[in-house]
């Protein structure tokens, strides 16, 4: 379980293919606190941590993960939004993200407002996620509250606290992103199509 408060920004240093998984090697400074088989969530993918040598861990996406995710578009010095599993007691002060990405989606807009950006991402509505107006919403791993609300597309702002701290900074046309959308939203769309 997270947060989506994203603790740290990870680079790609390797990625080697094995059979249909893809292990990825990332250097953060966060690296010396990790455990191997710890949870860590990759652009809010949650991926086992396998080794751990001196700044360097390695995390293992199997087929699955790579078909539903923005993983298998990752090179070699990439950046990627990192966070560790909360703590039992900790402050929850993003929402509760599972670290199980449901799609993903492509950004259509970056537009810099006076003191923030606003981003717009569209997504493939037939798999039946929806975003609710001003409910949360999860990008790259990162909590968000949904501005704009569509049935194929959304908008969120980001404040430059948020921009210089995650990989949003990095993000143009075009980018694909991983969405992870509110539990709860989900658990109320799936009440209301059982209850019609």
């Amino acid at each position: 379980m997270f947060t989506g408060i994203i603790e740290d920004l990870g680079v790609v240093t390797n990625l080697k293919t094995e059979q249909d998984n893809l292990h990825v090697t990332i250097k953060s400074a966060i690296t010396p606190e990790l455990k191997i088989d710890q949870s860590v969530a990759h652009n809010g993918v949650c991926l086992t941590v396998v080794s751990i040598k001196d700044h360097e861990y390695v995390v293992t996406a199997i087929q699955e993960t790579l078909n539903k995710t923005n993983l298998n578009t990752l090179k070699t010095g990439d950046v990627v939004n990192l966070e560790r599993a909360m703590k039992l007691g900790d402050r929850l002060d993003g929402h509760i993200v599972q670290g199980h990405v449901d799609q993903t989606a492509v950004c259509e807009a970056v537009e810099e407002t006076q003191g923030s950006w606003l981003f717009t991402f569209s997504y493939d509505s037939n798999l039946n996620n929806v975003t609710i107006e001003k409910g949360s919403i999860t990008v790259n791993g990162t909590s968000l509250t949904v501005v704009n609300s569509q049935k194929d597309h959304f908008s969120v702002a980001i404040i430059p606290y948020t921009y210089k701290h995650t990989n949003f900074n990095t993000f143009k046309k075009g980018t694909v992103v991983n969405l992870e959308f509110d539990v709860l939203g989900k658990y109320v769309s799936r009440l209301l199509e059982l209850r019609d």
